[in-house]
């Protein structure tokens, strides 16, 4: 199906042109959310006609987005789960978490601006991607914790992960030399009865 496009659209063209997307794309996306008209005659006509008004509407947005950027970029956001030793979440954190944790911090988002390339499902300090307008994207820090104090300690810089993997592994070796220890005390036992 063509399209007009009436804003830009991430891989797919700038506002004005006329462009051929797969049909279920147009009419479930762009479409519906108004960023997009069927290229028919009739349409390209509304389309120059309505253009000064669009590109003035677009810019707008722009110059509002990029204000709410300035404050935003660089901009860290504490979430608290649970999570195993290894530093390993139950469930993930996703995109309406991210969204969530951002309007409780002052900043009014949508999930849909959110964009994670995959999902986060460990503790630690995760760059997130926002995009306030399709010009304008920013970046921001979450930092997945089990609990506020975990969360400051990541803040300066510290890694828990490790430090909880190398605990484990000390534990280990203490097990493991324990029961070496009680291993020789009952050979040793076993000799003395042998010998009486």
């Amino acid at each position: 199906m063509q399209i007009i496009l009436l804003e830009r659209v991430a891989k797919l063209g700038q506002m004005g042109e006329v462009v051929r997307v797969r049909d279920g794309f147009a009419r479930n996306y762009l479409l519906p959310q108004g960023k997009a008209l069927r290229a028919t005659k009739s349409n390209l006509q509304r389309f120059e006609s309505e253009r000064a008004q669009l590109e003035a509407r677009n810019l707008e947005r722009k110059s509002e987005a990029e204000s709410v950027a300035k404050t935003l970029d660089g901009q860290t956001f504490t979430v608290i789960r649970q999570a195993g030793e290894t530093g390993q979440l139950y469930g993930s954190v996703s995109t309406r978490d991210i969204a969530d944790v951002m309007t409780e911090g002052g900043f009014s988002s949508a999930r849909s601006q959110v964009r994670l390339d995959r999902p986060i499902k460990t503790i630690g300090l995760h760059e997130v991607a926002i995009v306030l307008h399709p010009e304008v994207e920013v970046s921001v820090t979450l930092n997945v914790a089990r609990s506020a104090d975990e969360a400051e300690r990541q803040a300066r810089g510290e890694d828990l992960t490790a430090r909880e993997q190398d605990t484990f592994e000390f534990e280990e070796d203490e097990d493991e030399d324990a029961e070496g220890e009680e291993a020789a005390e009952a050979d040793a036992e076993a000799g003395e009865e042998e010998a009486l």
